[in-house]
């Protein structure tokens, strides 16, 4: 047995077992997130498949209205072919081989859907939501996953992307769209504006308001049909039906602002040797600045990620009513896995906001996980990288590509953080970045991304 001078290898061995016990907490804090690096070639692989798919698609395509449908099948395809060229599906094979599994139960309770040729993937957008975007694919995304609390929660997201996919919904849009600009009222509107002397774009922007298409978007009929047939799917499965609605609760206020950006941007960024200053967090009061607000009872449900989710679970709970339910918050596939992917996406959606340039988004997801994890090394490291970037893209003039600018869409907290990006000059970008790193040092040095990013910031700072 191995000695240490002074110490007996009893009372070692036992000291070394109690460390081992113990320690779990401790090593799992020494773990830093490293993100899972994409395959490439299997993104391209699945692209040219799904190209061949939709090729097929087209030359099925009825002959009247073709070449309308085809521009609109084309317009879906482009949207696809994108999530795949800006790298949005996740390649990681762990990730992907749970989804699968969960998949799999849904398929072997339900023949349809094991007869229908539908793929399940991850998306990397920190946005919460899932969709079918056409070609049988399913995304989901994991803004979404992130916020779930059990595998009943992810089997009804996938069963209600599903049933739309069963039911059609995308093409049946698309073809009642194409018939709608084809109709004989509105080509009869279409050439009286066109004879028309004045206002024709007025004219035409009202006539096409109501006919706009989106392949993407489903109706909100649509929605509660799919979620009525998620729950049928979801009764041939060991999952419980409550997931159901307790996912729709949780959708009805996941665009719910926590973050207190008022509170937070002080709160890091005080530096004793660069204070922070109330200018930076200003409001513009000008034409186009100040921070936009949509009155809370001004279109409040429809500007939702998720609307009339209050509506929808009122028909699921009726449906629902007489059916014998499973016990809730059940984990049929694996909880471990469950609890490993959920931790990891948080961190994966902020490396991809970043990667994919949009530096604000990524920063406010960054500054969202440090409350919860202030001393996390990848967190840390990624606020000196992305205020680095913008001291860069600043001073090359190219800030727009990689911010949002203040918008009444945003969230307050988020138009906050905006506001505070415009605000900084160039010093401040170098200084802030520099002397936020500063206070990690040396403990974080032996990460490599922060000595990088810190390294850095010494060198802005000085130019």
């Amino acid at each position: 047995m191995l000695r240490i001078k002074g110490f007996p290898g009893s009372l070692l061995f036992v000291l070394c077992l109690h460390l081992l016990l113990s320690s779990t907490p401790i090593l799992a804090q020494l773990r830093v997130f490293s993100p899972a690096v994409q395959d490439s070639i299997r993104l391209t692989g699945l692209l040219q498949k799904y190209q061949e798919q939709h090729k097929e698609e087209l030359s099925k395509l009825p002959s009247r209205n073709r070449k309308d449908l085809v521009e609109v099948y084309q317009q879906r395809w482009k949207n696809i072919q994108e999530k795949f060229d800006k790298k949005e599906i996740y390649t990681d094979a762990a990730a992907q081989e749970y989804l699968n599994r969960v998949v799999k139960v849904i398929r072997q309770g339900n023949p349809t859907v094991a007869a229908t040729d539908i793929s399940c993937y991850f998306s990397r957008s920190y946005i919460p939501n899932a969709e079918s975007i056409g070609e049988g694919i399913i995304l989901f995304n994991m803004g979404l996953f992130q916020r779930l609390d059990n595998e009943d929660q992810v089997a009804f997201v996938l069963c209600h992307e599903m049933a739309h996919i069963l039911l059609h919904h995308a093409e049946n849009s698309i073809q009642q769209y194409v018939a709608a600009i084809n109709s004989e009222e509105v080509q009869t509107a279409l050439h009286r504006i066109k004879g028309s002397e004045y206002r024709k774009h007025q004219q035409l922007e009202k006539l096409m308001k109501g006919l706009s298409f989106d392949s993407r978007r489903h109706s909100r009929d649509h929605e509660a049909e799919a979620d009525s047939m998620a729950v049928e799917l979801m009764r041939n499965t060991r999952f419980a039906l409550s997931g159901a609605v307790s996912t729709l609760a949780l959708l009805d206020t996941i665009d719910t602002d926590t973050l207190n950006m008022s509170q937070c941007l002080p709160k890091l960024f005080n530096a004793p040797e660069y204070p922070f200053r109330k200018k930076w967090i200003a409001q513009d009061e000008g034409l186009l600045g100040g921070h936009a607000k949509i009155d809370e009872g001004e279109m409040a449900d429809s500007l939702k990620t998720h609307p009339d989710c209050k509506k929808r679970i009122l028909l699921l709970s009726g449906l629902m009513k007489a059916w014998s339910q499973p016990a809730a918050a059940t984990f049929v596939v694996d909880s471990a896995a469950f609890t490993s992917l959920r931790n990891a996406f948080h961190y994966e959606a902020i490396e991809y906001a970043y990667l994919s340039g949009n530096y604000t988004e990524s920063l406010f997801l960054t500054l969202e996980l440090l409350q919860t994890n202030p001393n996390d090394e990848y967190l840390v490291a990624q606020v000196g990288r992305l205020l680095n970037g913008l001291y860069n893209a600043q001073k090359s003039h190219t800030l727009s590509k990689i911010t949002d600018l203040p918008a009444p869409g945003y969230p307050p907290n988020y138009n906050l953080l905006l506001q505070f990006i415009q605000n900084l000059y160039l010093e401040d970008l170098a200084a802030i970045s520099h002397y936020y790193l500063k206070q990690y040092r040396p403990q974080m040095d032996r990460y490599l991304p922060f000595r990088n990013a810190y390294e850095e910031s010494e060198k802005l700072l000085k130019n």
